[in-house]
């Protein structure tokens, strides 16, 4: 199966956007997930019934390996379809549910044994497998995928495809050049809905994303129609029935129900409805022909600060709520509901609770392209990492809170610096001495932060040297190969530019100015052959919001912008390989992979790693998720899974938020009884 999937991808990608090769640098790249460590997602499920829920009732449907989320249950089988990110990657798995809460307890015991659990797809080529579904026969699986890169930068590389699983003849149904996401099969499998922004694609927004309800052919993508104007998450409850979840102009989040009509000139909605009414969100429905005009949703009530999942019985306008997951978890986000064939249980993600599965790594080996003996990839429990020269430390901040861990595993993390810092960067000729900035994060020109110099002793010994005077948000400071000279920047002049000062001595010692301008110059990293200093800035469209990768030389010549991904883009955190030739950052370079309200809180779910030749060329897209990377570095030496090992934990779990764009603070008080018509 995987061969002839495997070569329709590759050749569809080639004939998309040439694949470069990653630069022969080398070495390990280490980046930060927002929360991600902590989610230890589990899919689990409860009985479909209005009647106070037995918490025993539950069932843990997932072997608790890794991460496991956005399940549906297959047709006509006692399967479960989902995302999993077990060994170092996302693909889509199929696994038997239980018939019992003992048989899945028996089944967690023995959890160890199912990382070994074979995926649908081929790992390469690396990208998203997201929202999958199986036609009502088995034989073909439908689902996200990020596998072709868009022919545009800031254009999302999420498109629908469809595989049949005996052969894996993969053909895509999502247009070139447009995206698709949510994908719901039609009980029959002759159609697929799926959100969309169509032609107009993403116009950078992180919350509710501007898409449409599109309908095709599950087939082969044919007879593409715009059925419904302005919704997302679509469900088919029957042939003709689709919920969906839109958030209106009051604010709230709130689920509708369309009439789908087909007709020799398309397929159109013949009636829309609003279903819940504001006052609390609720979003992401859920239907089954198996249950007839019940609707499972995710909801955040007015006054708590977790989403639940509740149904609502839509039959005869009575539109009656009962809860589902408050019960059995009051203090814990369920997210993105799907409801069994049959109609007689909903299944839904959550944390799987402490003491259950693996424990989240400070260190996670994420797949990477390229060849796997040169290039390794990271993700750390932490922001702003950083390799010392030597390669055996890594220090990061917690936001707050500094840190510095041996970078194979050993020894725990030693907590270094309380306040809150941002940036670390190793000086290259004094051990143990690394360079950060302390004070508030994102804050303005005149707001005070400045550059410190920590210097690492014994256990027990640690000094702090402040490098700035004045306190201009002075920030993300670099220090020279050479060991002389730092570059950071600074607000002192009223815009944020980039100084260079001494290494020991700071601003006492000697500073002179490096850019100049009604614009802000930040993020800047030091090449280690000392010919380059790389900078983010919005020095194109001032105060915008929008940034992009610049380079100057450390004496004020040579400017010249790198990589930018587009009018509005951002492309942020540079950082050199060792060899000076390449730049991992972060950037919106391929838009958003998925709905953001289906996800915990990212406050930026665009954010990917990439590469760059620092002429601008082979720009490499590192990772692929939906979730919020940044903060890359770089280090020459590889690392191997084996190196790092499995002690050192994540500092939390399941310690996370919602989406904080959900909270609407003029919330009407709670006047819709559970159980009562609306």
């Amino acid at each position: 199966m995987a061969t002839p999937l495997l070569a329709a991808l590759l050749a569809a990608a080639l004939l998309a956007s040439p694949a470069p090769a990653v630069s022969a640098s080398g070495g390990t790249i280490v980046f930060t997930t927002l929360g991600r460590s902590r989610y230890e997602f589990d899919i689990f499920s409860l009985p479909l019934a209005p009647s106070p829920t037995n918490p025993a009732a539950e069932l843990r449907l997932t072997d608790g390996v890794s991460v496991n989320y956005n399940g549906n249950f297959a047709p006509a089988s006692d399967s479960i379809l989902f995302v999993s990110e077990r060994n170092a990657s996302l693909n889509l798995y199929l696994s038997p549910v239980p018939s019992s809460r003992r048989e899945a307890l028996e089944a967690a015991s023995v959890a160890p044994a199912a990382a070994t659990l074979s995926p649908l797809l081929p790992w390469e080529p690396i990208a998203l497998k997201d929202r999958p579904s199986l036609t009502p026969d088995g034989s073909h699986l439908v689902y996200v995928s990020t596998a072709v890169p868009a022919a545009e930068p800031r254009s999302s590389w999420a498109a629908v495809y469809s595989t049949e699983l005996s052969t894996g003849r993969t053909r895509r149904l999502t247009p070139l050049g447009v995206a698709d996401f949510s994908p719901a099969v039609s009980p029959s499998g002759e159609w697929t809905a799926v959100a969309s922004p169509g032609a107009a694609g993403w116009s950078g927004e992180v919350e509710d994303l501007r898409t449409d309800i599109y309908v095709f052919r599950t087939a082969d993508g044919s007879r593409r129609s715009l059925a419904i104007h302005d919704g997302g998450w679509p469900s088919w409850a029957d042939e003709t029935t689709v919920f969906f979840h839109r958030r209106d102009s009051d604010g709230w989040y709130g689920v509708y129900r369309a009439k789908i009509s087909v007709t020799d000139d398309g397929v159109e909605a013949a009636s829309v409805e609003r279903i819940t009414p504001p006052g609390f969100h609720t979003f992401t429905p859920a239907a089954s022909p198996g249950a007839p005009g019940i609707v499972a949703v995710a909801t955040r009530r007015a006054g708590s600060d977790y989403r639940h999942i509740e149904v609502i019985d839509v039959r005869d306008g009575k539109n009656a709520y009962f809860e589902v997951t408050r019960p059995v978890a009051p203090r814990v986000h369920h997210f993105n509901p799907f409801i069994s064939p049959d109609g007689t249980r909903v299944g839904y993600h959550r944390c799987r609770g402490r003491g259950n599965g693996d424990s989240p790594l400070l260190l996670e080996n994420i797949k990477s392209p390229g060849p796997a003996d040169t290039f390794s990839l990271f993700r750390i429990d932490g922001s702003f990492p950083s390799f010392s020269h030597d390669g055996k430390k890594i220090a990061f901040v917690g936001l707050p809170g500094m840190y510095v861990v041996n970078s194979d595993g050993s020894g725990g993390r030693r907590k270094i610096f309380s306040g809150n810092a941002f940036s670390t960067s190793w000086d290259w000729k004094r051990k143990g001495v690394i360079y950060t900035s302390i004070g508030p994060d994102f804050a303005s020109e005149s707001t005070e932060v400045d550059v410190v110099a920590i210097s690492l002793g014994d256990e027990s010994s640690i000094s702090m040297k402040k490098l700035t005077v004045g306190g201009e948000n002075n920030a993300f400071p670099s220090p020279s190969p050479d060991g002389k000279w730092v570059v950071f920047r600074s607000g002192r002049s009223g815009h944020k530019n980039l100084y260079i000062m001494d290494a020991e001595d700071g601003e006492a010692g000697g500073i002179r100015r490096l850019t100049e301008g009604p614009w802000s110059d930040t993020m800047c990293n030091w090449s280690p052959d000392g010919e380059w200093i790389a900078f983010a800035s919005d020095r194109h469209a001032p105060g915008s919001g929008s940034f992009a990768i610049y380079m100057v030389h450390p004496n004020g010549t040579g400017l010249r912008r790198v990589v930018h991904s587009g009018d509005g883009g951002r492309t942020n955190h540079p950082w050199f390989s060792s060899d000076s030739k390449s730049l991992v950052f972060t950037s919106d370079y391929a838009a958003v992979s998925a709905e953001p309200v289906s996800n915990p809180h990212h406050y930026q779910p665009y954010g990917e790693i990439y590469t760059v030749d620092i002429d601008g060329s082979n720009i490499r897209r590192l990772t692929h998720n939906s979730f919020e990377d940044g903060t890359p570095s770089w280090t020459p030496y590889f690392l191997e899974p084996h190196d790092v090992g499995e002690t050192l934990q994540a500092s939390g779990r399941c310690a996370f938020q919602d989406c904080h764009w959900l909270n609407i603070e003029d919330a009407q008080p709670e006047e819709l009884i559970y159980g009562k018509s609306c």
